[in-house]
């Protein structure tokens, strides 16, 4: 009786610290990112714009939402440069692959719309890429982001 009592203490120590599978790993992107530059092609037209001389815009990620913000640095005081965007919704992060649900935008028509991009992080830069697609509209294009890790 000793003898079993003991083998079961044995195994229930032995099977507990046995290591548990790991969920996949998820990149670390909770934070504040501010964009360097963006590539846009659509069709055979690509533009690319570093950020930071006349605008500048920034994404915020928590663990479930994210939120984008920009704006030209002339504080709106010229009309040619003066700009002010912003958005905000859910997303899920599996590996590599990132999906945001845009539930707010001042720009009405992306509301609604979900996004599958491939992130890419190297120590504190951050490169977003996918399609950007509606429906019903003439948006259908190819965006690579590049964000720096605010500190």
């Amino acid at each position: 009786m000793k003898s079993q009592f003991a083998l079961s203490i044995f195994l229930f120590t032995a099977l507990s610290c046995t290591e548990k599978p790991k969920a996949a790993a998820t990149l670390p992107v909770t934070g504040t990112w501010r964009l360097l530059s963006e590539t846009k092609m659509t069709n055979t037209d690509t533009t690319f714009t570093a950020s930071g001389k006349d605008q500048q815009m920034i994404k915020i990620l928590n663990e479930t939402h994210f939120s984008f913000l920009k704006h030209d640095l002339n504080k709106g005081k010229d009309s040619a440069t003066a700009t002010f965007v912003a958005g905000g919704g859910r997303y899920t992060l599996k590996g590599n692959e990132y999906t945001e649900e845009l539930d707010y935008c001042n720009a009405r028509e992306w509301e609604g719309h979900r996004f599958s991009f491939t992130l890419l992080l190297q120590q504190d830069t951050l490169i977003q890429s996918g399609r950007e697609k509606i429906e019903g509209t003439d948006i259908d294009r190819v965006i690579i982001e590049k964000y720096v890790r605010v500190k």
